[in-house]
């Protein structure tokens, strides 16, 4: 198993990638230690792990108050012994306008959650992956960072703030043995993105043309789906990538390639 024994901490547990992940992690050998608002979709998440075999421990989290990550990153320890890795995921839109009518104003709440929160968390989980001989963190990033999409203004600020941030820990929190990387995810597969497809249908557009008007700009033809994007994130969360640190990848299908 990928990640057998270690301990992983996931961030914004939701609907789409979040919960994926941790279902993928705990088959893979991982405990996984989940974290997000809501209570009754992270005990929802956690007994499915749990039924199936898995070891899975859920406890909300506002990843805007340092208290609340401390609190879930102690969960983690106090149910499993050690953190091993942690995933940041907690997601904050902001408004959906274009940088000409975006309001300023929200883009400071989205930076608190996306940036400042990945941050609260990294530190609150660090002394413990140092104790354990090190760790890895996977901070989810957005392809919006580097091909703009109208609309993601704040999102792919925040994201930006992320992408720096990355490296910086990459660089300060590698004396205590601990990787950090970004993977800038672009369209995934999964739940949200349907939603928006099936909302786009059920305003009068053909399925089909909204679906290739997606795919006909990457290269591999599909959509990535949900479950080989949470595989990327465990590939950065195993051993396999003991010696990537300060890393951004792209994981799109080929629709943004990095210089």
């Amino acid at each position: 198993m990928l990640l057998r024994d270690k301990v992983i901490v996931i961030s914004g547990v939701g609907p789409g990638l979040g919960q994926t992940l941790a279902k993928m992690a705990a088959q893979e050998g991982a405990a996984v230690v989940l974290g997000a608002r809501s209570q009754d979709f992270l005990d929802a998440v956690a007994t499915e792990i749990r039924d199936a075999g898995g070891k899975a421990i859920s406890l909300s989290t506002d990843v805007t108050s340092t208290e609340q990550c401390q609190a879930l990153v102690a969960a983690g320890v106090e149910a499993f012994g050690r953190i091993d890795g942690l995933v940041n995921s907690a997601y904050a839109h902001g408004d959906w306008a274009t940088a000409d009518a975006s309001d300023p104003d929200q883009m400071g709440d989205v930076i608190n959650v996306i940036c400042q929160g990945a941050l609260r968390m990294a530190q609150a989980c660090a002394p413990h992956m140092q104790a354990a001989g090190g760790g890895s963190i996977v901070n989810v990033s957005t392809m919006s960072t580097v091909k703009p999409f109208a609309g993601e203004t704040m999102y792919a600020a925040g994201k930006g703030a992320l992408n720096a941030l990355t490296r910086h820990m990459a660089n300060d929190f590698g004396k205590f043995s601990i990787r950090v990387n970004a993977l800038r995810m672009g369209w995934i597969g999964g739940a949200p993105v349907y939603a928006f497809i099936d909302s786009q249908v059920a305003a009068g557009a053909d399925r089909g043309t909204v679906v290739s008007s997606i795919t006909d700009r990457i290269p591999l033809g599909v959509i990535p789906p949900e479950a080989d994007c949470a595989k990327a994130v465990l590939a950065f969360l195993s051993d396999y990538s003991a010696v990537i640190t300060g890393s951004s990848v792209d994981v799109n299908g080929g629709e943004y390639m990095a210089p």
